[in-house]
């Protein structure tokens, strides 16, 4: 895995939705490049933050914008899976 895919699917690893072989691909590339690991650390600090700041505010999103996400991570999840 090279460092542009490391950036591309950074969140699919932190929500643990990528396949098997791609998250061993990932975990191996973050133990060889510090500055993918370090950028990883940051974005599951940032993600944590937001979830933190949605919840206490609890807002929901509108249905339709939901369902084109759901297709739009599904198609996504497909192909990184592979």
């Amino acid at each position: 895995m090279l460092c542009r895919d490391v950036k591309r699917v950074v969140y699919f690893f932190l929500d643990g939705s990528l396949g098997d072989r791609k998250k061993q691909d990932f975990d191996s590339h973050l133990r060889l490049c510090p500055d993918c690991e370090s950028r990883t650390k940051l974005a599951r600090k940032l993600r944590e933050f937001l979830r933190r700041r949605v919840e206490r505010i609890n807002v929901t999103a509108p249905d339709r914008l939901k369902m084109r996400l759901t297709r739009s991570i599904r198609a996504f999840r497909t192909e990184w899976s592979r």
